[in-house]
């Protein structure tokens, strides 16, 4: 059977589909993942296949993960015989560590996220990036812009941070509406994220240095003091800390780069340490 003659589903909303049709933008998503023969690959919705076509004739060995039922049989008669792995899962309750251990090695990982799932699944994968050497995402292009976005910017937040800390984020380059179908009413970038070996920045607790991370931009409007008392810490501890990361209270968590945020993390999980082992802080 070829692919002109494979029927051709429907985008279904409560699965955010767009199905994008340019092979010029497959390609360069191929290339920016640098996807060469032997590599093992993630695909997260493959949708009706045309990404995975470009990644099987690279000579990766592929395994797709794709939510929508309806999808799988198309999928399964166009690659027949070819080396790929369907899994029939939700992206967002997908433990990747252990799908990485199972098959063998780190994936290069490429996916066009649902705009809808691409902030929680993209901290999903941060929290799980030892199961990558490399993302290549397409996010709204707005979000794109947040996660590349420098401190002092007003798209500058907790995915920007996270992001930059543990990966080397590049905007690769945009994608226009009018090239996926069903068309979606603002256009699409693609972002690259070399995983890093350790993150750039000191870190005594990840989890901890998120939660950090988390509370400063909880309320954008408040100045660091009344942000980061979501954490629980007495208000004077939480003065001392900031203080002696020798940063003014009176600043927003927009303003800190990353170095402002490790060091002020660092003290703060100092005065946490006690209430933090009784489980009281995150």
């Amino acid at each position: 059977m070829t692919d002109e003659s494979i029927p051709r589903p429907r985008a279904k909303k409560k699965f955010g589909q767009h199905f994008l049709n340019d092979r010029n933008i497959i390609r360069k998503i191929v290339e920016a993942a640098g996807v060469k023969k032997g590599d093992l690959v993630l695909e997260i919705g493959p949708g009706t296949g045309v990404l995975t076509r470009e990644l099987l004739d690279a000579g990766a060995s592929v395994t797709a993960i794709e939510v929508d039922s309806d999808l799988i049989p198309l999928l399964r008669s166009r690659f027949a015989g070819e080396d790929l792995t369907i899994i029939h899962s939700d992206a967002l309750k997908t433990s990747y560590t252990s799908l990485a251990k199972e098959l063998g090695g780190r994936f290069k990982l490429v996916a066009n996220l649902p705009y809808y799932i691409s902030g929680p699944l993209l901290s999903r994968l941060l929290t799980e990036r030892a199961a990558f050497s490399i993302m290549v995402l397409m996010f709204q292009k707005e979000v794109a812009v947040r996660i590349a976005a420098g401190p002092g910017s007003r798209d500058y937040g907790n995915l920007s941070v996270l992001s930059q800390a543990f990966t080397d984020v590049k905007r690769e380059f945009d994608v226009p509406a009018h090239l996926f179908t069903p068309k979606p009413k603002v256009d699409s970038s693609v972002v690259s994220f070399r995983v890093l070996d350790e993150p750039k920045i000191k870190m005594d607790d990840e989890k901890f240095f998120r939660a950090v991370v988390r509370s400063a931009f909880s309320t954008r409007r408040k100045t660091l003091l009344n942000s980061l008392s979501s954490l629980g810490l007495p208000k004077a501890d939480t003065l001392e800390a900031i203080k002696e990361a020798g940063i003014d209270p009176g600043r927003r968590g927009e303003t800190l780069d990353l170095n402002e945020f490790s060091t002020l993390a660092a003290a703060l999980y100092q005065r946490a340490g006690g209430q933090k082992n009784s489980g009281t802080l995150p």
